[in-house]
C-alpha cells in the first residue's frame, strides 16, 4: 500500500499599504486681466496630461477671465506611442486608499493655488472622462467652497450617491450623441441622481462622441458665465 503525501499548503501572502509621499504637477495659466480672477480647476482623462487639458479650458468662451489650472493624475505612464507622459487617476487595486490621495493631493493643490494668485472666491471644476469622478470628488470633498461643476463624458462616483448630506452646487453635464463609454443611459441615471437630490443641473447632448467639441465648450462657457 503506497502513502500519497499531501504538499504542504502555500503561505497565503498578506497584503499591507502604507503611506508615501509623491510630488505631483499641476499647470496655472492666470486670468488674462488684473486683479482678483474666478478659479477654474481641471482634471484630465484616462491617457491624457496637464497640457492638454489646459488647452481646452483655454478654448472655453470667457475662460481668459479665469485662473485656469489643469491638475496631472499622480499615476504616470508613457503613452501607447511613449511620445508623451499621461497619466490615470486610479484604478479598481486599493481603489479607497487612491480617492483619499487624490482628494487630499486636489485639496494641496487648490490651496496653492489661492495663496499664489489673487482670487474672487468663485471656484469651480471641471472634468473629462475619467477626470469627471475627480471632478466631483474635489467639489465635495476637498474642503474648499465650490460653485460649480462642469462634467463631460463621465459619472457621478458611487460613493457621492449613497451620502445625504451633500449640498451639490450647480452642475453642468456633457455627453456626445456617439459616445459609447459615457451613454446615455448613465447620463439619464446622472441627471436622475442628481435632480433627486437637489442639485441645480444642467445637461447637454451634442453631436460627437468622447470627446470635447465647440458646442460643449460654448454651453460650458455659458455656464461659468452665470457663477460669475
Amino acid at each position: 500500500m503506497t502513502t500519497r503525501r499531501t504538499a504542504p499548503a502555500e503561505p497565503v501572502a498578506a497584503v499591507h499599504a502604507i503611506a508615501a509621499t509623491i510630488h505631483g504637477r499641476y499647470l496655472v495659466a492666470p486670468a488674462e486681466r488684473p486683479g482678483p480672477a474666478p478659479l477654474l480647476v481641471g482634471f484630465h482623462g484616462y491617457g491624457e496630461h496637464a497640457e492638454r487639458h489646459l488647452a481646452e479650458l483655454d478654448r472655453i468662451p470667457g475662460g481668459e477671465r479665469w485662473t485656469r489650472v489643469a491638475v496631472q493624475a499622480l499615476h504616470r505612464h508613457y503613452s501607447e506611442n511613449r511620445r508623451h507622459v499621461v497619466g490615470s487617476w486610479m484604478t479598481r487595486q486599493d481603489r479607497e486608499l487612491a480617492i483619499a490621495d487624490n482628494v487630499a493631493y486636489v485639496h494641496d493643490v487648490v490651496s496653492a493655488a489661492l495663496r499664489a494668485h489673487e482670487t474672487t472666491g468663485t471656484l469651480v471644476y471641471c472634468g473629462f472622462s475619467q477626470g469627471v469622478a475627480m471632478a466631483y470628488r474635489a467639489a465635495l470633498r476637498a474642503g474648499h467652497a465650490c460653485r460649480g461643476i462642469i462634467a463631460l463624458a463621465g459619472d457621478v462616483p458611487p460613493e457621492l450617491r449613497g451620502d445625504p448630506d451633500i449640498a451639490w452646487p450647480p452642475v453642468l453635464i456633457g455627453r456626445g450623441r456617439l459616445d459609447a463609454w459615457y451613454t446615455r443611459e448613465k447620463m439619464d441615471a446622472d441627471l436622475a441622481f442628481l435632480e433627486s437630490a437637489g442639485a441645480p443641473v444642467t445637461s447637454l447632448v451634442f453631436d460627437g462622441g468622447h470627446e470635447w467639441t465647440d458646442d460643449f465648450r460654448a454651453e460650458a462657457g455659458r455656464f461659468l458665465g452665470g457663477l460669475t
